[in-house]
């Protein structure tokens, strides 16, 4: 949780934040879960005065929570717990715009205890339920993840109308691949039915776009671990210097849907040692709009000499 709670004066929204498109999983949805039935829950209560769990503390505000389902945004501790170096998906929520955030007027009056208190619960009981899941529990997260999917495939649909043919059809490969891997990410916890079957993926491509088998290639060194960038410290910055390596472009592109922080991120997550700089480019395009192949590679080869990256012969 980070700056959760925040009165109507802040103006703040409350986001349930899904994780990074490198690490799919299934807990973001089991938490959006909890949250839209606090949504129905208050907006009952705010419309007729009644509902079985209105969430409401005593000293506290009587409107509906409306939280937001939203794509993956940085600049928490959840940045370091999803990094590939560890890949422990976390539930991020937080309140965002807050007008107050780092001001003098940030202060704990600005706290409305209702809001608090639903955040709270949502926090509370996702991780309860995660820690309890057993077989029998099958059914209702996977219709969670079933609900999580048609969200993102609306979204994608919608973004998909900004971006050319192929990148489309790269997009939505590379999207099929990512919920196959969430419906397949909880069985662990609750063992999978015999006859359960995969989600029919996102619509298709009558042309798909070339696959590229050739390299190169990259994986994560075995150290440092965790991301490069944290509060008061760049571990590239500190050592592309030395190195001799200029700014990566890659670091200031402004792509539709993030900027140079998010691309260099995932561009690093999704350096495994079995995709190639073409299907990174095409990873981190599919999530935060088209890039060029050649600023990646850039990128890849930059981060190769600061000692975080090994290629892969």
């Amino acid at each position: 949780m980070d700056m959760v709670g925040g009165g109507p004066e802040t103006k703040a929204v409350f986001h349930v934040t899904r994780g990074p498109m490198s690490l799919p999983s299934f807990v973001h949805d089991v938490a959006w879960a909890f949250a839209e039935w606090v949504n129905e829950e208050s907006y009952k209560f705010a419309a007729t005065g009644k509902a079985d769990y209105p969430m409401v503390a005593p000293e506290g505000g009587k409107e509906p929570l409306r939280a937001e389902y939203s794509a993956y945004t940085m600049g928490s501790d959840h940045d370091v717990y999803q990094d590939s170096s560890f890949g422990i998906p976390a539930i991020y929520l937080n309140d965002w715009p807050d007008r107050y955030i780092h001001t003098n007027f940030d202060s704990a009056a600005n706290i409305d205890p209702t809001k608090l208190k639903r955040a709270a619960f949502i926090g509370a009981a996702s991780g309860y339920f995660l820690a309890q899941m057993q077989s029998h529990d099958f059914d209702a997260v996977n219709f969670a993840v079933l609900q999580g999917s048609a969200f993102r495939q609306s979204a994608w649909a919608i973004g998909s109308l900004s971006v050319t043919q192929d990148d489309r059809c790269s997009s939505w490969e590379f999207k099929s691949q990512y919920e196959v891997a969430t419906h397949h990410s909880f069985p662990r916890l609750a063992p999978r039915p015999s006859d359960a079957v995969d989600p029919r993926p996102p619509m298709g491509c009558l042309y798909p776009p070339p696959r590229y088998s050739d390299g190169p290639f990259f994986r994560r060194a075995r150290e440092p671990k965790g991301p490069p960038a944290v509060f008061g410290y760049d571990y590239f910055v500190d050592h592309a210097k030395a190195a001799g390596v200029p700014t990566p472009r890659l670091l200031s592109y402004e792509g539709l849907w993030g900027g140079g922080e998010e691309y260099a991120y995932e561009v690093l997550n999704f350096a495994d040692g079995k995709r190639n700089a073409q299907e990174i480019r095409d990873a981190v395009s599919a999530e935060y709009g088209p890039v060029p192949l050649e600023i990646v590679v850039e990128y890849l080869k930059a981060l190769e000499k600061t000692g975080l990256l090994v290629e892969v012969k």
